[in-house]
């Protein structure tokens, strides 16, 4: 039987959920980040005395006149980190028919990423799209799930610390599905504006929007940000069985249809056009730039993680 959502059993779910990751991503990305921009850097670090050819604007003179001696201060660049989450929780990713829902998948990469982030005085925050049409002002956060409702954009501001990566996880999770479309467009928009400083940027959805949508406004994150897109994907979507007249609701807008899935014919014709649409997907974010992880909910998405990281 497939687990209760992760909502209902929040604490101890994400709990094991960190261990989990812990035990298999930890030490694949120990070390600094390298700097964003070229150059020396712009912070302050150690002194050490004056050598021919020195920058003579460096020079360290509380230091020279301690000492006597000329000094000059090294400066490094900035190895802290900030991420970004864009995370697509629309109806659309209310489904599964593998070990997992979708959404399930999505806080599961949520909960990956925040562990492989959130060390050192990184920061991470996110933005949370429930669907239910046009987006209301985005909300302030304090650690505890946000209030949610029908067309409202989450935004989690970026904070430092496991603690507060928790209470991210744990609003995360919280979130309710509302009915109605969703827009990733706006939702990835909402990591554009305000402009923020360069970090890493990372969209978790399955993408089904016209690519049209979300295209342009993931070209724009790309300029200032590393991109990764994590695509979350249901077998179901990708073919359909043999299992006569099957009733299927598209779960944003409602319809009802019903499909004789016993047709050969109508099976090819449904598993070519969703490897196009998976094939339009896939070139639309090659040509934004980003990097591509697609997790499905009949596979061990953990060590998906971990052949993509590695």
């Amino acid at each position: 039987p497939r687990p209760a959502p992760l909502a209902d059993r929040s604490e101890a779910v994400l709990s094991r959920l960190q261990l989990l990751v812990t035990r298999k991503l930890d030490g694949l990305l120990q070390g600094d980040y390298a700097g964003l921009l070229p150059g020396p850097g712009s912070e302050a670090g150690e002194s050490r005395e004056y050598r021919p050819g020195d920058d003579v604007r460096r020079m360290d003179w509380p230091v020279t006149a301690r000492t006597t001696t000329p000094h000059v201060r090294r400066t490094v660049a900035d190895r802290e980190l900030e991420t970004w989450l864009a995370l697509d929780l629309s109806a659309s990713l209310d489904f599964g028919t593998g070990q997992w829902l979708k959404r399930e998948v999505v806080v599961a990469a949520a909960a990956a990423i925040t562990h492989l982030t959130v060390r050192g005085g990184n920061r991470i925050g996110a933005v949370i799209g429930t669907g239910g049409g046009a987006s209301a002002p985005a909300r302030r956060w304090r650690g505890g799930p946000p209030p949610v409702g029908p067309g409202v954009f989450t935004r989690l501001p970026a904070r430092s610390g496991r603690k507060e990566a928790q209470g991210l996880l744990r609003a995360v999770a919280g979130a309710a599905i509302q009915p109605g479309r969703g827009d990733l467009g706006a939702l990835i928009e909402m990591l554009n504006r305000p402009p923020r400083r360069r970090g890493v940027a990372v969209v978790v959805s399955d993408f089904l929007a016209p690519a049209e949508q979300w295209s342009r406004p993931m070209r724009k994150l790309r300029v200032r940000h590393d991109v990764l897109a994590i695509e979350v994907v249901d077998p179901r979507e990708l073919e359909l069985p043999d299992v006569g007249v099957l009733p299927v609701v598209d779960p944003e807008s409602g319809e009802l249809h019903e499909v004789q899935t016993a047709d050969p014919r109508l099976r090819q014709r449904y598993a070519e056009a969703a490897a196009a649409q998976r094939a339009a997907i896939a070139a639309a974010l090659r040509g934004a730039g980003a990097a591509h992880l697609r997790l499905r909910t009949d596979r061990d998405w953990l060590l998906d993680m971990v052949r993509f990281v590695a």
